[in-house]
């Protein structure tokens, strides 16, 4: 086996990895920025973070990579809450505010339209 072959799939594997992340990053931006305008409370930094990476399986039983993004909100401008933004592939599977920030509430965004 040629190792060159092998050396530029696995570099082609990872550019193309990187690619889709970047991707599905900036959707995970804009769904929490969306998530905190709904609840009233300021999304921070306008950024968010892959705290997680897995596969999981849609709803037609094919492996994707889940990815869990981790970013801040505010709702008094003085203190940071967490948030999480939940993504199967390129679909928003849940996104969740604090839960001590308002008791028994959640913010919640199943899908996003196509």
């Amino acid at each position: 086996m040629n190792w060159d072959l092998l050396l530029l799939g696995m570099l082609g594997a990872i550019g193309w990895y990187w690619y889709a992340g970047m991707q599905v990053r900036e959707q995970a931006i804009a769904v929490g920025r969306r998530a905190c305008g709904d609840a009233g409370v300021q999304f921070l930094d306008e950024s968010v973070a892959l705290s997680r990476t897995r596969f999981a399986r849609n709803g037609s039983g094919q492996l994707q990579f889940q990815r869990d993004y981790r970013f801040e909100f505010s709702d008094t401008g003085n203190n940071r809450r967490p948030g999480v933004v939940r993504m199967l592939g390129e679909r928003v599977e849940w996104v969740g505010l604090d839960g001590e920030w308002l008791s028994g509430h959640v913010a919640s965004v199943t899908r996003l339209p196509d």
